[in-house]
C-alpha cells in the first residue's frame, strides 16, 4: 500500500483537491458566508512552498550554485517565445478569442520555474543544485519581461514599470530566497539543526503534494467559476498542453547535449502556476488565466509519469 501511495502521489493529490473544492463547493451553496477553509489555504499554501523549500535548499552547498551553458539556451528560448507571441498579438489581426488563447501560451511560456521544481528533480535524479540557479535566473527574466510586454498586449494595464518591477519581485522573491538563506545559515552558524532538517529532506515531495492538491482545487474552483464559453477554455487548456509539451521536450533535448537531461527538462518544462494565474489576471485578459491554471494539471500528470517510470526501472533493477 505504502509502495503504491509513493508512486501515484501526485495523481492522488490531484484527485483529492478536485475533491475537497467540490465538496466545499456543495458547502458555499448551502451558506453563502465565505467558508474558513478558503481562509486557512492563503496562509497555509506558501508556509507549506518555504518549508519544502527549506528542507530541498538544505541539501544544496552554495558552491554547487554556479551558471552552466543549458541555463543560457532555455532563458534565450523563453525571451524569443515571449517576445514572439507578444508580437503575434500587437501585428496580426486577431479575434478576442484567438488573443485570449495567445495570451495563455504567452504566459506559460514566460513563467518562471516553479519553486518546488527541485523537490521533483531530486526525485528523478536531477541536479537540485543546478535547477536552483535556473530558477533564480528565470526569475529574475520574468521580473524584466512581464512589466515590458505585457501592458504592450494589453495597454489597459494601470501599473508603470517600476511598479510592476516591485511587485513580481515582491511576490516571488522572498519565498524563493528567504527558504535559501536560512538554508545557509543553519548549515554555517547551526550545523545541529540543519543535520536534523537533513534527516527530514525526503518530506519535501509530500509537502510539495499537499500543495499540489491545494493548487489543483483552486484551478478546479476558477475553471467551474468562469462564464467563457466550454469551447474556448477547452482551446485555452490546449494552448496549455502544447507550451508544456514544447517545454518539456525542448528542455530535455538541451539537457541532454550538456549531460543534465532531468534538471533542464523540468527547469523549463515545470511552471511557478500560482504566480503565473497572478500575473494573467493583473496585465492579460482574465480568462487567460485558465491557460496557466490547466498548465498545472498538464505538468503533474507528465511528473507522475516519469516518477512511475523510474520508481518501474528500479524496481526492474
Amino acid at each position: 500500500m505504502l509502495k503504491f501511495l509513493r508512486n501515484w502521489t501526485l495523481p492522488l493529490s490531484m484527485v483529492t483537491g478536485m475533491c475537497v473544492y467540490l465538496l466545499f463547493a456543495n458547502v458555499q451553496a448551502l451558506n453563502p458566508a465565505k467558508p474558513l477553509i478558503y481562509t486557512l489555504i492563503g496562509y497555509l499554501t506558501p508556509s507549506l512552498i518555504f518549508a519544502q523549500l527549506l528542507l530541498t535548499f538544505c541539501k544544496i552547498s552554495p558552491r554547487e550554485l554556479l551558471p552552466t551553458p543549458w541555463h543560457g539556451w532555455l532563458l534565450l528560448f523563453q525571451t524569443f517565445a515571449t517576445c514572439a507571441l507578444a508580437a503575434a498579438l500587437l501585428l496580426l489581426p486577431v479575434s478576442l478569442e484567438q488573443k485570449i488563447i495567445l495570451e495563455a501560451a504567452m504566459v506559460c511560456f514566460i513563467c518562471p520555474t516553479a519553486t518546488a521544481a527541485a523537490v521533483i528533480t531530486g526525485k528523478l535524479g536531477g541536479s537540485a543544485s543546478s535547477l536552483t540557479t535556473y530558477t533564480l535566473l528565470s526569475n529574475l527574466l520574468t521580473a524584466v519581461a512581464v512589466p515590458l510586454l505585457f501592458p504592450l498586449v494589453e495597454p489597459h494595464a494601470s501599473l508603470s514599470f517600476f511598479s510592476a518591477f516591485l511587485l513580481i519581485l515582491s511576490k516571488v522573491f522572498p519565498l524563493l530566497l528567504c527558504p535559501f538563506f536560512l538554508a545557509c545559515l543553519l548549515r554555517y552558524f547551526m550545523p545541529i539543526v540543519h543535520r536534523w532538517l537533513l534527516s527530514y529532506h525526503e518530506m519535501a515531495f509530500y509537502l510539495w503534494a499537499v500543495a499540489l492538491a491545494i493548487v489543483t482545487g483552486q484551478t478546479v474552483r476558477s475553471l467551474c467559476n468562469s462564464e467563457a464559453e466550454p469551447l474556448v477554455e477547452l482551446w485555452i487548456a490546449l494552448a496549455g498542453l502544447l507550451t508544456c509539451a514544447i517545454q518539456f521536450f525542448l528542455g530535455k533535448r538541451i539537457g541532454s547535449y550538456y549531460d543534465d537531461r532531468i534538471s533542464a527538462g523540468q527547469a523549463l518544462g515545470q511552471k511557478n502556476t500560482v504566480l503565473a494565474i497572478w500575473m494573467a489576471y493583473t496585465y492579460l485578459h482574465p480568462l487567460s488565466s485558465v491557460g496557466p491554471g490547466s498548465y498545472v494539471l498538464w505538468q503533474n500528470l507528465f511528473n507522475s509519469w516519469q516518477l512511475w517510470k523510474k520508481a518501474k526501472k528500479e524496481g526492474k533493477a
